[in-house]
């Protein structure tokens, strides 16, 4: 919205709430008239300052995302990542938290939404190898440790296997699990670049 528009668009919304305020029961048509011109005309200015289509969800990061009736916010995305977080951790694969006993059934809705909302962080496993400089991922992110060590196992028994490979457990920070070799730092220039 440009500043003329909005200018525009203020001068409107005050004029209807005049129009507003100077209403009664013996209000004339004429008046009524000349109200329901001006509301036409605000909504012509609102209908040119709008570019963007209406929000299609309630969710703050993907207003425009798919729509899912049964969540909470709407959004297809959120619910299914909270879907996922519910079944792994039906699974075992997340520690499970009591849940207080008296949890408020009436709610007050907040901007940022309530923990129970939000999704879960993702759990994986990320297999890395040393390229004689740092380390670089060297396959796809693995949802199961077993899964991701025996790729790096495969990867050792290459015929192009790095000199290290790491794993990297990835839950809401990065913590290395375990090192297969060594890694040692190489210069890339020839003499030690002097």
């Amino acid at each position: 919205m440009n500043h003329a528009q909005l200018t525009a668009l203020g001068r409107a919304l005050r004029l209807l709430g005049e129009h507003g305020e100077a209403l009664t029961a013996d209000t004339p048509d004429a008046k009524l008239h000349e109200v329901k011109a001006d509301l036409r005309r605000a909504l012509d200015l609102l209908d040119e300052t709008v570019t963007s289509a209406a929000p299609a969800t309630r969710c703050p990061e993907h207003p425009g995302g798919p729509v899912d009736e049964d969540a909470p916010d709407l959004c297809l995305l959120c619910e299914t990542r909270r879907r996922a977080a519910r079944r792994s951790e039906v699974d075992g694969a997340y520690p499970s938290y009591d849940r207080p006993a008296a949890e408020p059934t009436d709610r007050t809705p907040s901007r940022y939404g309530v923990r129970g909302d939000r999704p879960q962080p993702q759990q994986r496993w990320l297999p890395e190898l040393w390229n004689g400089r740092e380390w670089q991922l060297c396959g796809t992110p693995r949802r199961d440790r077993r899964e991701a060590e025996l790729f790096i196992a495969a990867q050792r028994r290459g015929a192009r296997a790095a000199m290290a490979y790491r794993l990297v457990h990835e839950f809401t920070d990065y913590e290395v699990v375990r090192i297969w070799g060594h890694p040692v730092r190489v210069d890339i220039e020839p003499m030690g670049n002097l």
